[in-house]
């Protein structure tokens, strides 16, 4: 987070304007990731979303027996729990990549 802070303390207002429009654009929304999981977190839905592509094919391969389908249930509600901080995380981490990308790219203006 600090490497961030620095990143950006070093950018002028037009890159700012660049990462906030990128970022806004690029990044993962919290609300589309609760709507997913609430209409398809059953069968993983929020979790292929998230990229967390392996876990949501065991998801939906569980769905396929009564066993598994309790098991996707309680799985289901502990990831209501996890789905903003996947969301924030991988917002960050995008943040912190485009920022390195538009210092490489694009010189600050005088």
């Amino acid at each position: 987070m600090q490497d961030l802070l620095q990143l950006k303390s070093r950018m002028d207002t037009r890159q700012l304007a660049i990462l906030e429009s990128e970022l806004r654009s690029r990044g993962k929304n919290v609300l589309v990731a609760y709507i997913l999981w609430y209409a398809l977190g059953i069968i993983g839905g929020h979790r292929f979303f998230m990229k967390k592509t392996g876990s949501a094919v065991a998801m939906l391969i569980l769905t396929l027996t009564v066993l598994g389908m309790v098991i996707s249930i309680i799985w289901w509600i502990v990831d209501a729990f996890h789905v903003h901080r996947w969301v924030r995380d991988e917002n960050l981490e995008l943040e912190y990549q485009l920022a390195n990308e538009i210092l490489a790219r694009t010189p600050p203006s005088s």
